[in-house]
């Protein structure tokens, strides 16, 4: 383990949380105020009067400037877009504070990079909030999948209706990156924890968002992965499953209840703090992986676009 070399006598962790859309407003905030040992005390975001109305509803102060945002916490929880959320982590690192990061934490390897070294130069402690990797339900499946005999297949698939005109989901970032960036770092978080580290990816895109891969993970097993969030009501999907010499498994169902979910991520992040610990399973050195993974993927996808014209 990494010791951090952050204060590790607190024993209540000022949050301040970066970010007032509607993910931020419905699970972010909602958990943070709601653990015990988290004072969610400051709130920043670009549009400043949202920052002002959800700090407001949780009793926590508004800022209009980032330093001074950073000065009053001792950690943060990021709900912006990845690119907007790379920059910011960086500075909030190099300040000394600890991470809650949103998936994925880049989306280009370049930038995942540069938030790995000012987090294990500035020693803070990190986890991203790869969902169903803090579902107990979901950590009881892959304990069992790791107690059997070992998978050597697997499959996610999909269906999301995210970048449909109706969804509160359908923002900026996702219609450029599409479901390899919102729903990949998902189905490969779980895919590696079930089957083993990703060494490698085959990629490839259908209509419109479909997007296809082939992971190849260490030790020999492969999994595919097929998802889009151009799906209607009724085609809606979500499956991950493994299988091989001992049958075939299927994960539990998504969660019904993320900021529940969420509250287990931050509890994890404050407890290592606490300790003085910066290695987590889901830390931002795992996200920079589930980053390399996807920024190969799109390689691939945009090399075959522009050889089929």
């Amino acid at each position: 383990m990494t010791e951090s070399r952050q204060d590790s006598t607190v024993t209540t962790m000022r949050v301040g949380l970066v970010g007032t859309g509607y993910w931020a407003r419905i699970t972010h905030a909602p958990a943070l105020a709601t653990l015990a040992g988290i004072e969610f005390s400051a709130v920043w975001g670009r549009n400043e009067r949202a920052a002002a109305e959800l700090a407001a509803d949780h009793g926590a102060r508004a800022f209009g400037d980032f330093d001074e945002f950073l000065a009053g916490v001792n950690a943060v929880d990021f709900s912006v877009p990845p690119d907007i959320q790379a920059e910011l982590a960086v500075r909030a690192a190099r300040a000394g504070k600890h991470l809650l990061l949103e998936k994925p934490i880049a989306t280009s390897l370049a930038s995942a990079d540069a938030l790995v070294a000012a987090v294990e130069h500035a020693g803070v402690s990190s986890v991203v909030f790869f969902t169903a990797r803090f579902q107990p339900d979901v950590r009881a499946w892959l304990a069992d999948v790791a107690g059997g005999a070992p998978p050597t297949g697997g499959h996610a698939e999909w269906f999301g209706t995210s970048m449909r005109e109706s969804s509160p989901f359908n923002t900026p970032w996702r219609q450029d990156k599409g479901s390899l960036w919102d729903l990949g770092p998902h189905a490969v978080s779980l895919l590696w924890a079930s089957l083993g580290p990703v060494v490698a990816v085959t990629a490839d895109a259908g209509p419109a968002d479909m997007t296809y891969l082939v992971l190849h993970h260490d030790g020999g097993a492969s999994s595919t992965v097929t998802m889009t969030q151009l799906a209607t009501a009724a085609t809606q999907r979500y499956e991950v499953s493994v299988w091989g010499d001992g049958g075939r498994s299927a994960a539990p169902a998504w969660t019904s209840e993320p900021p529940a979910v969420l509250r287990v991520a931050l509890g994890e992040l404050a407890g290592n703090a606490s300790r003085g610990l910066a290695d987590h399973e889901c830390d931002v050195r795992f996200g920079r992986d589930v980053v390399r993974i996807l920024a190969e993927a799109q390689r691939q996808i945009e090399q075959r676009r522009a050889r089929r014209g």
